[in-house]
Formats: C-alpha cells, sequence, structure tokens
C-alpha cells in the first residue's frame, strides 16, 4: 500500500472512530511498524496544519484522534444552537403513536399492530430523539423495548404520557387500513 493510501486509510479510520485509537493498532491496519506509523500521523497533522484544514490530528499518549481545530468552536456552536429541523412523515407519526401508547413496546409489536416492517421508521424516530431503547424484554431472545423520550414530550407539547389524548377504536383503524395501504404500495414498487 503506497503511503496515500496509508494516509487515507488512517484518515478514514479516525473519522469513523471518533475516539483516540492506539498507534500499534493503528500501524497493524496499514501494515507499518508504529514508529513509521506514527512518523506519518506526525507528516498527515503537518500537512492539515498547514491546509488550515478545520480538523486536526492530537496525540494522546501513544494514541491519536482526529478533532476540530479550537479556532472551529464558534462556527460548531453556531450549528449545534440551530434548532434541528426533520419531518415526521405519516408513516413516522403512525409508529411513534404506537410506541407512544404501548410503550414499553418492542418492534415486533409495534409491527403486529401496522403491518408492515417498521426498521426505517424506528431508527428515523431513534434518530430524532424521539424513541429510545428501554432494555430488554425478559423472553425468549430478549428483544429490545422502546418507548418515548423526554424530547418527545418537548416536541409534542406534554408534560407527561398521561396528557396524550385518548385513542378510539376508529383512529386505531385508521391507522391499520394506512399501514396496510402502505404494504401494498411497497410490494407494487418491488
Amino acid at each position: 500500500m503506497d503511503e496515500k493510501k496509508q494516509e487515507a486509510v488512517l484518515e478514514a479510520i479516525l473519522f469513523a472512530m471518533g475516539e483516540s485509537v492506539e498507534t500499534k493498532c493503528l500501524a497493524e491496519v496499514i501494515g507499518e511498524t508504529p514508529a513509521r506509523t506514527r512518523k506519518l500521523l506526525e507528516k498527515m497533522k503537518a500537512d492539515w496544519e498547514e491546509e488550515g484544514r478545520g480538523v486536526s490530528l492530537i496525540a494522546l499518549e501513544d494514541a491519536w484522534q482526529m478533532c476540530t481545530r479550537p479556532e472551529m468552536y464558534e462556527y460548531l456552536i453556531r450549528i449545534a444552537k440551530a434548532p434541528r429541523k426533520y419531518t415526521l412523515t405519516d408513516t413516522l407519526l403512525e409508529t411513534l403513536s404506537i410506541i407512544a401508547y404501548k410503550q414499553p413496546v418492542t418492534k415486533l409489536d409495534v409491527e403486529r399492530i401496522r403491518g408492515v416492517n417498521c426498521d426505517h421508521a424506528i431508527n428515523r424516530l431513534i434518530e430524532f430523539d424521539l424513541v429510545t431503547e428501554l432494555g430488554r424484554m425478559d423472553a425468549p431472545g430478549r428483544p429490545l423495548l422502546f418507548g418515548t423520550t423526554e424530547q418527545f414530550l418537548r416536541s409534542f407539547g406534554v408534560s407527561s404520557l398521561e396528557e396524550l389524548p385518548e385513542l378510539s377504536a376508529v383512529q386505531i383503524e385508521e391507522f391499520k387500513e394506512q399501514a396496510q395501504q402502505e404494504a401494498r404500495e411497497m410490494q407494487t414498487e418491488n
């Protein structure tokens, strides 16, 4: 592997890990000695400084970590303070409603109610910090249990789950019909 490729591999690893990685581990991955790997990382650090990149490399004992350059913090703060915007599709709202009313609930329970696979919807709701893993059910396979978060309460303007409106049998039937329609549309696409 040439030096350019080794640098790219080191950069990719340090970016993806998000934490420090020992020099000897990095050396093993690129097939070099720890001393040679250290020199490559020091060269990368100097090159990045010279280029004025937004990230830098820091050495922590005998490990390396990619981090934001201190002079970039003010820009990070601006973006971090900006409110997160997300769109809740009908699918996400239906899945969220089931989790909110049935929690703690397993993915299988949500799928039984909706009648379709809910992997993507649950993952998006976790990403939006509206749903979280609450632990595992004490049953065969120990499935994950899901429930809502404080962010869910804030987003919907309620202080507790008891403040959620009552669901009528008609609304539950509508959820099922919409989920079945979604399943038919997905089968048509495939």
